[in-house]
Order: structure tokens, then sequence, then C-alpha cells
């Protein structure tokens, strides 16, 4: 039994279940258990829960307070309820060991600390008679991944008509406020040789070495471009790294074939296709220079940054709860890919705040200090019941 609004008990429930995302881990039980757990305090603190299956088997939890009236606000508090893999931690993953003034645990940073801190700060909330307007708590699945949670909960949303006229992402960030993120977008791109033995220079093209000219160009793309292009306040500018190279035959044969996977990180402004036209420049350098080269380029994912102005309304309250709960309000921005991108997208303005250091997430280390939960629920039952009034 958790006791009402207690999120250090709810964090502590939840990290004791393993919610490994299946996508990045094959075979792993997915946010499954991890749901129903949490519908199941949710409910006995009073909410009104659903449970909606995003995908097979990867249920969101969606849980209500209050009822909006005119002239109040709705607010929606969001986080992930799957975690990555625990190969090679030091710690037992899912024993939630506290010790230290931290507990320990796959998830306790990357963020059920987060979602506990959300819950039991709207039960609050919602007890002291605060609210006017509706909080809506969404738990969701496959953040780690895709986000289909967070898409299907959109989709749920546009699908009756309802928004929200806010969103707390509970990602970690110290209780700083951070109203931006950078975007991301994953490129494969292939190259094309002649395989002949390795004493025909003379018919054999090598792929593997024009992949090697291909990255000396995009390295001045990121060393050199990138830099001097305006920088984003909060998050710098974008940038682009070689993730994974794959190519030949055997050490006698000219590589008919060579594969690079590339990753760019995009600020406001940037975008999927603007980014690939880079690297498609860059390929159309060395066909410049070498008339065999052929690469073909092709855009495998992409999520959009994320910006919300340090002005926007949302930042203001969570600024005034902050600092009426006597923590400081700093504002950065988020290293970090999250959902508030799509939230934003989908014209809900869509800001993070939450317990947890995010350079402790997915670490062989993982844990989250309690107290810093504690505060962030003080933190966030302020936000609420000033947003909801």
């Amino acid at each position: 039994m958790i006791p009402f609004a207690d999120p250090l008990a709810l964090t502590r429930a939840l990290v004791r279940v393993d919610s490994r995302n299946p996508s990045l881990v094959p075979g792993a039980p997915g946010e499954g258990e991890c749901a129903r757990l949490l519908a199941g305090v949710l409910a006995g603190w009073g909410f009104a829960v659903e449970v909606q299956e995003a995908a097979p088997g990867r249920p969101n939890v969606l849980a209500r307070l209050g009822r909006a009236e005119a002239g109040a606000g709705t607010l929606m508090l969001n986080g992930h309820l799957d975690v990555v893999g625990t190969e090679g931690m030091v710690h037992a993953p899912f024993d939630a060991e506290e010790r230290g003034g931290r507990m320990y645990g796959r998830g306790a940073t990357d963020m059920k600390g987060g979602v506990a801190a959300m819950c039991a700060a709207a039960a609050r909330a919602h007890a002291a008679g605060a609210l006017r307007g509706e909080v809506l708590v969404a738990a969701v699945a496959d953040e780690e991944y895709e986000s289909v949670g967070t898409r299907a909960l959109l989709d749920g949303l546009r699908a009756r008509g309802a928004t929200c006229g806010g969103a707390l992402v509970t990602e970690p960030t110290r209780l700083a406020i951070m109203p931006a993120h950078r975007g991301f977008a994953w490129y494969t791109v292939t190259l094309h040789g002649r395989a002949a033995h390795g004493s025909r220079y003379d018919i054999g093209v090598d792929a593997i070495r024009h992949a090697g000219l291909l990255l000396a160009e995009l390295d001045a793309l990121d060393a050199d471009e990138l830099p001097r292009r305006a920088p984003h306040g909060l998050l710098g500018r974008g940038s682009l790294h070689a993730s994974l190279i794959e190519g030949g035959i055997g050490l006698t044969t000219y590589p008919d074939r060579c594969v690079l996977r590339l990753e760019r990180r995009t600020i406001p402004g940037e975008s999927a296709a603007g980014a690939q036209r880079e690297i498609e420049a860059a390929c159309d350098r060395v066909r410049a220079r070498r008339p065999e080269f052929r690469a073909d380029v092709a855009l495998d994912f992409a999520q959009p940054p994320s910006d919300v102005p340090a002005d926007a309304p949302l930042v203001r309250a969570l600024d005034a709860a902050l600092r009426a709960a006597g923590e400081s309000a700093p504002v950065a921005g988020m290293s970090a890919w999250t959902d508030a991108a799509l939230l934003n997208e989908a014209g809900i303005p869509a800001i993070c705040f939450g317990p947890g250091d995010i350079a402790l997430a997915h670490a062989a280390e993982e844990y989250v200090e309690t107290a810093e939960i504690a505060r962030a629920t003080d933190v966030m039952q302020g936000l609420v019941s000033a947003w909801c009034a």
C-alpha cells in the first residue's frame, strides 16, 4: 500500500518494476506491469483513470483530477514509464536501494522520480481544494524509442477535440526550468564502389576510401561551418557525428559497399530535411573531385527540436512556483530529446522540469536524490494550484 500522495514511496514502487523498452531490448517486458501498478495507485488516490493501449501491449496511463471551469486553466503533467537496458550497470537495476540520500535503479532519474512527483503534486493540489481547472497526468510508453505513447495521447486528444493550456514534462532537470531542447535526425549513407582483386587498381573502386573522403567533408561541416551559424540562446549550435560504419569484403578485395550511420542534432530553426541537404552537398563536393563517387542518403528517423519562449506564461508560472517554494529558478537548455517537442508541435506549450540529473540517465550508475523528489513535488503542487485556479 502506497500512502496518499507519497512521491518517495511511489518512486520506490515504480523503480522496482522492470519496464525496459522491448523496442530497445528484445524480449524486455515493456511498460504493462508498471502502468497497471500506477493506474491502481492513482485510482486509489481519487483520480479518474484510463489505461489505453498506445500499441499492442504498450499502455499509457491517463489520469484526471478537477473539472474544467470557465476561465480556469488546464495542465498536462507528462512522463514516460519505459526505461533503457541495464547492461553494464554497477548496482542492482530494480532494487530501488536507498543509501546516502539517494535511490538507485534503472529509471530512478529517467524518469520514475519525475513521474511519482507529478502524480503526488496533482493529488495534493486537488486535496487542498485548489483546482477549478483540470490536471491531466499522462504516464506514457516508448519515449525512449519512437514516442508511440505521446503520439497516441495526442491522437486521442485531437479525436475528442480536447487540448491543454500547457504541459510540464517531468524529465530530470535538477529543478531547473528547461523550455528548449535539441532535435535529432538519423541518416544512412550507402556508398557504392566496385569489387575487384586487390591488384586491380585500374578497375576497383574503394567504397571505404570514398567514405573517408565524405567523412572529411562532414568533419569540416561540424568543426567549421556549424559553429559559424547563429546559436540558440539556451542550446548553442547544432552538431553532427558519425555513429556507425560497416563495409568491406576481404583483405584482398576492393570494397564494393560501405554504409555510414550519421546523427545530426538540430536546434530550433533547423530541420531534418535541411540537414539531409547538408549531407548531400558534402557528397556533391566529393563527387566533384572523384567522378566515380556514388552515394545514397536516406533519412531513417527524426524528432523535432522544442522551443518555448523564456517569457511564456508557463515558464513564468513555474518560476513563481519555484520562488514560492524557496527554490532558485535557473533557466537552461535541455541536452536530451524529450516528448515536449511533440506536445509543442501539437500546439500545447511544453517545458521540462523535474528531479534528477540527465547526466545519470542510461548510465552504469543511475540514482535520484530523494530530497530532490520531495522538493520537485512541492514546486509542482504550487504550479498546479496556481495554473488550474
